[in-house]
């Protein structure tokens, strides 16, 4: 199958590392033109300039813009007024002691992995809407399915974002635009060789020791590796071509079978 994004606008959001830096890199080699988002303008501009260089040919550019908050979204819609994909992959993660999560850690949490989906979404999709094809898809996790006890906060705010998937879904029905959410299981991004390091023997080489760290810590995975961004991107710029047209309200699965069930 061949993805043509050619003529599309995709805003990645939170775009300058990791999974979703990997999206934009995928989007843009499909003919897209990516609009790479982060916070600080230096971590923007970084990451253009590191995509260009492995994508000379790639249409770029880059807005740096906190979707945490309103005025953020405001700066985003100025420079963007409209697109064709939207991608929410900006979150949050971290370990905490449930009884130890604090109002302001249930807020911040809820600003950044819920709200600034729920704005864009409700910024951009009437566009799509009117313009009879868009794709919209947030980035869950399997911490939305299987809430982990050390951070739940995370957990809960990702299984909300399947109900915003699901429910913009609906909001969306019949016009030819569809709005999917993707569950991202246990990735290989920055700091988790570090993580892994810390729970198995640090002499082990790399492939040897993040199946270790999956064996021991992680063993409902039956993938048996972290999963790498590009795996989660090339889920993404599915859903985001035109093959993926009968495809809405879904949560689709990259989680190398690490929830236990048929269903999310």
């Amino acid at each position: 199958m061949q993805i043509d994004l050619s003529g599309r606008t995709a805003l990645v959001t939170g775009s300058t590392s990791g999974i979703g830096y990997a999206i934009a890199s995928t989007l843009a080699g499909a003919g897209a033109t990516v609009v790479v988002n982060g916070r600080s303008p230096a971590s923007v501009d970084a990451a253009v300039e590191r995509l260009l260089a492995e994508r000379p040919r790639a249409s770029v550019r880059g807005v740096d813009a906190d979707v945490t908050q309103s005025d953020g979204v405001d700066r985003m819609l100025e420079a963007v007024p409209a697109v064709d994909i939207l991608v929410n992959n900006l979150g949050i993660f971290g370990a905490k002691p449930a009884l130890e999560i604090t109002d302001d850690d249930w807020q911040r949490y809820f600003d950044t992995n819920v709200l600034s989906a729920v704005r864009l979404i409700r910024s951009y999709l009437p566009g799509m809407i009117e313009a009879g094809w868009g794709r919209v898809i947030d980035i869950a996790s399997d911490s939305a399915v299987v809430i982990p006890a050390e951070m739940i906060h995370y957990g809960v705010s990702k299984t909300a974002l399947l109900a915003v998937s699901r429910g913009f879904a609906k909001a969306a029905a019949g016009t030819g635009v569809t709005v999917n959410s993707v569950i991202a299981g246990p990735t290989h991004t920055g700091g988790v060789e570090d993580f892994v390091y810390e729970l198995v023997d640090r002499e082990l080489p790399w492939n040897e020791a993040q199946r270790e760290f999956m064996r021991l810590h992680r063993p409902q995975s039956l993938l048996q590796r972290l999963i790498e961004p590009e795996e989660i991107a090339n889920m993404v710029a599915y859903l985001a071509s035109p093959l993926a047209s009968a495809t809405t309200g879904g949560a689709l699965r990259v989680d190398g079978g690490y929830v236990d069930s048929i269903l999310p």
